[in-house]
This record gives C-alpha cells, sequence and structure tokens, in this order.
C-alpha cells in the first residue's frame, strides 16, 4: 500500500468517525470559527484546568479535510498543557507549509499531502486555528 492510499484512509476514518464529536458544559472555553471560501464551520470547545486541555470537542460541518483535521487536533490536544497545544498548532502550520515535521499523535501527519492543493490549506487549519483563538480565550481567563 501507499503512503498517499494510507493517508487517505486515516482521513476518511476520522471524517466518518470523528474523535471527540460533541459539546462541552458552559463552562468550556469556546470558539466558532468559518472558512467563508468554502462553507466549512466548526464549533470548538475546550475544558482547560490549570493550563491544560483536560476536553477538546467540536461540532461543525465541512469537507472531509476540516472535519478529519478537527477529529486530529482534539485528540492530539488532550492532556496537554497549553503551551504545548500552541507549539503543535505552530507545528501544523509548518506541515501545511510542506515543512517536514513529526507529531506524537501521528496521524496528524496524514494531512501534510493537503500542501500540495493551495485551496485546501484553509479547510486543514480551520480547526487549529480554532485552538489558537481558544488557547487565547482561556490565558484571558485565567
Amino acid at each position: 500500500m501507499q503512503l498517499d492510499d494510507l493517508y487517505r484512509r486515516v482521513i476518511m476514518d476520522h471524517y466518518k468517525n470523528p474523535r471527540n464529536r460533541g459539546t462541552l458544559d458552559d463552562e468550556a472555553v469556546t470558539i466558532d470559527l468559518n472558512n467563508p471560501t468554502c462553507g466549512d464551520k466548526i464549533q470548538l470547545q475546550m475544558q482547560v484546568e490549570d493550563g491544560v486541555v483536560k476536553a477538546a470537542k467540536f461540532v461543525g460541518e465541512g469537507c472531509s479535510i476540516s472535519l478529519s483535521s478537527a477529529s486530529m487536533m482534539t485528540d492530539a490536544v488532550k492532556g496537554k498543557t497549553l503551551e504545548e497545544a500552541l507549539s503543535m498548532a505552530e507545528k501544523f502550520s509548518g506541515l501545511m507549509k510542506g515543512e517536514s515535521v513529526e507529531f506524537e499523535y501521528e496521524d496528524i501527519e496524514a494531512l501534510s499531502g493537503v500542501n500540495k492543493f493551495p485551496a485546501r490549506i484553509k479547510c486543514a487549519t480551520l480547526a487549529w486555528n480554532a485552538l489558537r483563538k481558544g488557547i487565547e480565550q482561556a490565558h484571558n481567563k485565567q
């Protein structure tokens, strides 16, 4: 099996069986973002305690790239400090620029081929942009 096929399967698995889809209680940091270019929408919620992401969930609608990316991101940031989560978001930006980066949560690397399709980069980064805003909001709450 070629790497592209494996990556495609990972992306479709997260799209068809999203991890962390749903909502958290009213105490959660909540960010709503959309991509007006293609219509992707996401609401990201994070439960942050003592500077650590205890839980992350999302709801939204959009293409397989945006929803898979949200599924992967919410899985990857659970248990991480806000600084570690922000560092992951920066690494993801690098991945979208074609840089060679590795993630502890390896499924994210399946999105590496998105950088070959510039119009789809916004789809892949939507959830990560919500994460950045959520981290900023969490810092302001503390």
